[in-house]
């Protein structure tokens, strides 16, 4: 199992069980944060392979 995957199950798992709203904002607000980061991180790996693989930007 990937990293994130368990990562986001775990939280997932402890929101259902969790009686506190405050527990549960901080929660979703992780879950929320952790997606995004997930998300930047493969354009970011995008574009790095992108800049590799173009000759155009082999100068720069």
């Amino acid at each position: 199992m990937e990293r994130k995957e368990w990562i986001l199950q775990e939280l997932q798992r402890v929101y259902d069980q969790s009686q506190n709203y405050m527990e549960v904002a901080l929660i979703k607000a992780t879950q929320s944060i952790l997606l995004e980061q997930y998300k930047r991180i493969e354009q970011m790996e995008g574009e790095m392979d992108g800049t590799l693989w173009s000759p155009k930007r082999w100068s720069e």
